[in-house]
Formats: C-alpha cells, sequence, structure tokens
C-alpha cells in the first residue's frame, strides 16, 4: 500500500509543480503534500521530517530569488523603485492575459507575465518622465528579471519534485 501512496504522491505534486507557472504556490504545495504524506504515514516511516524541513528551504529560495529577480531586473536595467513595484503587478496581471490569450501551454503565461512586468515598468518610467529609450531599457529588464526568477522557482520546484519522489519510494 506505501507504493501507492507514493504513486499518488507523485501525481499530486505533478499538479502542483505545473501550478508554479501560473504563479500559484506550487511548491509549498508540494511541501505541504510531502509533509502530510509523512505525517500520515510516521509509522512507515516513508518521508524523514529531515527531508521536509530540506524542502521547505529550498520552496523558501525559490520565492526569493523570484521576488528579486523580478524586482532586481527592472532595478538593474535603471528603473526607479515604483516601475520595479509595478514590475510584480504587471507580471501578475500579464500571466492571467497569457494564459488566455496566448493558447501555448504554460508558455503562454510565463510570456504573458514577462511581457506584463515590462509594460508596466516601461509605462511606470514614462509617467515619470524618462525617455523611451530609458523607459525601454527598464521594461526589457523586467521582463528578463521575472523570466529568470518563475524559471529559477519552476527549477527548484522540479527538485522538489524529484526529492519527494525520491524520498517516497525509498
Amino acid at each position: 500500500m506505501i507504493y501507492v501512496y507514493a504513486i499518488l504522491l507523485c501525481l499530486i505534486n505533478a499538479v502542483w509543480l505545473a501550478t508554479v507557472v501560473f504563479y500559484f504556490p506550487g511548491n509549498w504545495m508540494i511541501v505541504l503534500s510531502t509533509a502530510a504524506l509523512a505525517w500520515w504515514q510516521r509509522d512507515a516511516q516513508m518521508i524523514s521530517f529531515w527531508t521536509i524541513g530540506v524542502m521547505a528551504f529550498l520552496a523558501l529560495i525559490g520565492e526569493f530569488i523570484e521576488f528579486l529577480a523580478g524586482l532586481g531586473g527592472a532595478k538593474q536595467a535603471g528603473a526607479g523603485w515604483l516601475a520595479s513595484i509595478a514590475a510584480i503587478g504587471g507580471a501578475i496581471v500579464g500571466a492571467i492575459f497569457g494564459t488566455f490569450l496566448l493558447p501555448i501551454p504554460l508558455l503562454g503565461t510565463l510570456l504573458g507575465a514577462c511581457i506584463g512586468a515590462g509594460l508596466a515598468t516601461w509605462s511606470f518610467e514614462r509617467i515619470t518622465g524618462k525617455e523611451q529609450r530609458l523607459s525601454m531599457r527598464s521594461g526589457v529588464g523586467a521582463g528578463l528579471g521575472v523570466f529568470i526568477g518563475t524559471s529559477s522557482k519552476v527549477a527548484i520546484g522540479v527538485v522538489l519534485y524529484l526529492i519527494a519522489a525520491v524520498a517516497a519510494f525509498l
């Protein structure tokens, strides 16, 4: 029966992993699902709580990287703080629109987030009076930052998935 639980955990965690691109807390859901199984099957010692701790730490690092990359991409390209913060909101709105307007599974959401962050940053920079070339540079930086942050978070999600799968089957 333990292998059935391990297979179910892998299936559930695969769904959580797919939600990371949509800006849902999929990495944390992977940690919670794995922790719930570890607690539920604690007598069988399927998954150690040290493993859960490492997974939670990695999920926290993923959040930190995603946040800093979104802000940092715009800031590194010369954007002001208001435009850098607008990149986060633009990424969320862009992800929603990209999911529905770009019919490419998962990639549409990511592209929408990057474009949304770039447009929001560019708009705020133009409103504050920066010239077109500098505003465009800030927008591109924000878009690249969101891409790097989200890609890093997905990569960490894959690592979390693999850790949970290996731990469940060992």
